[in-house]
């Protein structure tokens, strides 16, 4: 199997060093966080345990022994350094855009991580030219605060609506984690009241991810309309998942004077002045473009998702299997 590895500057990896060219092998049959050398499939799953630093040392590698397959990494008993890559080939293979410095940016020229939009320097944003996270720039209306976009009073965060928050992105009052928008959260993203825990739809939780009420555990969800035993944290830690949040359903493109053909250049004059042009997409397509781009590997993980029914992923994709 042919993926990709990262090290420190000093090419150590949980206190082993390796060599470019190098094989290595461990008597012990490989498991994840446990035993055997570690390595991911898709480079930018790699960075969900090393720090994006162009100091870190990042190789393509080939795993030869028994291999033990995780959500989003893997390990094996044998492994062989096949090459290092360059910093500017790591930028390529974990965006989409062009022109970033980032990790995982669908927009371009984006100094951060996780950009949609444009001429970012900060991390997740979905707009353009923000300097901050989460669209961290000026006009506050509210008083004594020190994020950006806040409306309420004594806000440290960004974006909150409400009085006395801590976090980020809060529509209610005295929430203490982040996106929340009910009251007294101290979790994330919590849309109900007096939640311990994070993603809860209801009130006094202390679990992640429900929509009740009064719950000590995390629930397990529906697939395809019938019961499974998989929560929401392990379907969003899930290749299947990983590869659906690749469909590329953005409604329009920024299409850069470079990119543009004759015929784009002569239906939009106005390019000289802008840079490019806004393109509209049809994304009654988009669907159908990302599993044509699948491998039959990536296929079969699709259809590994609990419960999968064809007539009803059809139905909500337009995709037939």
């Amino acid at each position: 199997m042919k993926a990709y590895k990262v090290f420190n500057s000093d090419w150590t990896c949980r206190g082993f060093l390796y060599e470019v060219g190098q094989t290595y092998e461990e008597a012990v049959n490989p498991s994840l966080c446990d035993r055997g050398f570690h390595f991911c499939k898709d480079l930018k799953d790699c960075f969900s345990y090393y720090s994006f630093n162009p100091d870190n040392k990042v190789a393509r590698i080939e795993a030869i022994g028994d291999i033990c397959e995780g959500d989003n990494k893997c390990c094996t008993n044998k492994i062989r350094i096949i090459e290092e890559i360059a910093w500017e080939e790591v930028l390529r293979l974990v965006n989409m855009g062009k022109g970033n410095s980032g990790l995982g940016n669908t927009g371009n020229r984006n100094a951060g991580n996780w950009n949609a939009g444009d001429w970012n320097a900060g991390d997740q944003n979905a707009g353009n030219r923000n300097a901050g996270n989460w669209n961290a720039g000026d006009w506050n209306t509210g008083n004594r605060n020190t994020g950006n976009w806040n409306a309420g009073n004594r806000n440290t965060g960004n974006w909150n609506a409400g009085n006395q928050n801590t976090g980020n992105q809060n529509t209610g009052n005295r929430n203490t984690g982040n996106q929340n928008t009910g009251n007294q959260n101290t979790g994330n993203r919590n849309t109900g009241d007096w939640n311990a825990g994070d993603w809860n739809a209801g009130d006094f939780n202390t679990s992640d991810n429900n929509s009740g009420c009064f719950n000590v555990d995390e629930h397990k969800l529906l697939f395809f309309d019938q019961e499974t035993e998989m929560t929401l944290y392990q379907w969003r830690n899930s290749r299947a998942y990983s590869l659906l949040c690749d469909v590329d359903s953005r409604p329009n493109e920024w299409i850069y004077a470079d990119d543009m053909t004759d015929q784009e250049k002569s239906d939009h004059p106005t390019y000289e002045t802008t840079g490019g042009y806004l393109k509209e997409r049809d994304i009654s397509k988009a669907y159908q473009e990302w599993w044509d781009k699948l491998t039959d590997d990536q296929k079969r993980e699709i259809k590994k998702i609990p419960n999968f029914d064809t007539d009803k992923f059809k139905k909500i994709t337009g995709i037939s299997v």
